[in-house]
């Protein structure tokens, strides 16, 4: 890995108000490898980012890692050791305008076997790389407040690298000016095939549900999290699947990866783990209730859910682990909740929302910090690695992306990502979804089964659509 010249990012900017961030993907990027992310929060939503032309892929399998298709043995390095080498090579620590640049993709739920020993007997019926990383550096930022597109590109700072970022620049205001065929094909024609089709019955998940309890009273654990997976035969267009997605579950976290052998489409409610200059900020949600039908259902159901106290206490333990999470990589006494047990709406659900933040050590990396968090405490359970451990003997697959994170760690020093859920993984002509729940000590095992079905109704829903 070798470390290049001063980089600058360049940028060109041009009006946008007759553009959305779907078009500008369609004309941009189309079927090519390449990934939109979005948000419909308030404070992330005024930028979404578009990219295509990777010009490196990352990818982990167990002791060895992918690079560009070659295979190579991580003789003993941590695999976020070996992308930080990487994310190295392009110093743009002073950088503070928005730009593409950096890696974007997975890094998996089962990514933490190279931390902690657990069992892995598991078979991974879906096939994708324990953690899949695309490197950018150039790309189209659309700017919602502005209505402005921002191309940017990742050059020298001299003068080939200015006239290589120019002729990118025209590349792309060339891209835009395709016409599109916008529509969504109907249902009759996309040949969904048959309905959803579980990795476990309903009867089989309560019984795990009550081997998990018998965990819970014997002393091993407070809380594990349990999933399912159910997997469709689909032929429609993935992108169109998103599209329905981000119309039906519009969430904090919405993103598109093309890996060009499978594709992702998600609308994750949750952040993971956040870095900001030295700021690091998670966002623990646990406890659920189904949206109701009207604003007073949802003020009923709301003030239900608040004043649970299985759930109320399932959250307060899991910021509690947040807490201690950040803490491990953040300064002493710099770790404060600012938000605690806040109630927020989804499309389909509601949850408990608390914001952890603290103040990143010196010594600490953004992949140290990521790799303190993952897997989130609302994803394994509370001790974490004792619950991953029960996870590993109930669970019947690898758990693959679900649960781990989706986001990106950008060249001037600053990380984003978000909790694997509300996801739909798309390969071979099948689309597999998985959703999972907080088990205690007083959970009643159908009310978790429902659960797990409430959290993938927005899926289901953008695939019935």
């Amino acid at each position: 890995m070798e470390k290049k010249g001063q980089m600058k990012v360049y940028t060109r900017v041009i009006t946008g108000d007759i553009e959305t961030p779907v078009t500008v993907f369609k004309k941009y990027v189309g079927d090519k490898v390449g990934l939109l992310l979005e948000s419909r929060d308030n404070k992330k939503g005024r930028y979404s980012f578009i990219a295509k032309n990777p010009f490196r892929r990352l990818k982990s399998y167990g002791d060895e890692y992918e690079l560009d298709g070659e295979k190579i043995k991580k003789d003993g390095k941590k695999f976020m050791e070996i992308v930080e080498g990487y994310i190295k090579e392009y110093p743009l620590e002073d950088e503070e305008s928005v730009y593409i640049g950096g890696a974007y993709g997975t890094i998996g739920y089962d990514m933490v076997r190279e931390y902690e020993k657990l069992l892995d007997e598991n078979p991974d019926n879906i096939g994708t790389p324990d953690s899949d990383l695309m490197f950018f550096k150039e790309g189209i930022v659309f700017d919602h407040f502005h209505q402005n597109l921002i191309f940017t590109v990742i050059e020298e700072s001299d003068r080939e690298g200015k006239l290589k970022a120019d002729v990118k620049f025209m590349e792309m205001e060339k891209t835009l000016e395709n016409d599109l065929d916008m529509k969504l094909d109907p249902k009759k024609e996309r040949g969904l095939e048959g309905g959803l089709k579980g990795n476990i019955t309903k009867e089989e998940f309560m019984k795990n549900v009550e081997k998990a309890q018998k965990y819970i009273y014997e002393g091993d654990v407070f809380q594990v999290v349990l999933s399912q997976r159910w997997e469709m035969e689909t032929r429609e267009k993935s992108f169109d699947l998103y599209r329905k997605l981000r119309i039906t579950n519009p969430s904090p976290y919405l993103f598109y990866i093309n890996f060009g052998d499978y594709q992702i489409a998600g609308s994750s409610p949750e952040m993971l783990v956040e870095v900001k200059g030295n700021k690091i900020y998670t966002c623990p949600i646990a406890g659920t209730r189904r949206r109701g039908t009207s604003p007073e259902e949802d003020r009923i159901l709301a003030e239900d859910l608040i004043n649970d106290e299985k759930e109320a206490a399932e959250h307060v333990m899991l910021v509690d682990l947040a807490r201690n999470d950040v803490g491990k990589v953040s300064k002493i006494d710099s770790v404060e909740v600012t938000q605690f047990m806040k109630v927020q709406n989804y499309s389909h659900v509601m949850h408990l929302v608390s914001l952890v933040e603290g103040e990143k050590k010196e010594k600490e990396t953004n992949f140290s910090v990521l790799s303190s968090i993952l897997p989130a405490g609302t994803l394994s359970g509370a001790p974490k690695v004792r619950a991953m451990e029960i996870i590993e003997e109930l669970e019947k697959n690898r758990r693959g992306i679900y649960g781990g994170a989706v986001g990106y760690f950008s060249y001037g020093g600053n990380m984003d990502t978000c909790i694997a859920i509300r996801t739909m993984v798309i390969k071979n002509e099948k689309v597999y979804l998985q959703a999972g729940a907080g088990i205690t000590g007083d959970s009643v095992p159908e009310n978790e089964y429902e659960e797990c079905r409430n959290k993938i109704g927005a899926l289901v829903s953008a695939l019935n659509s």
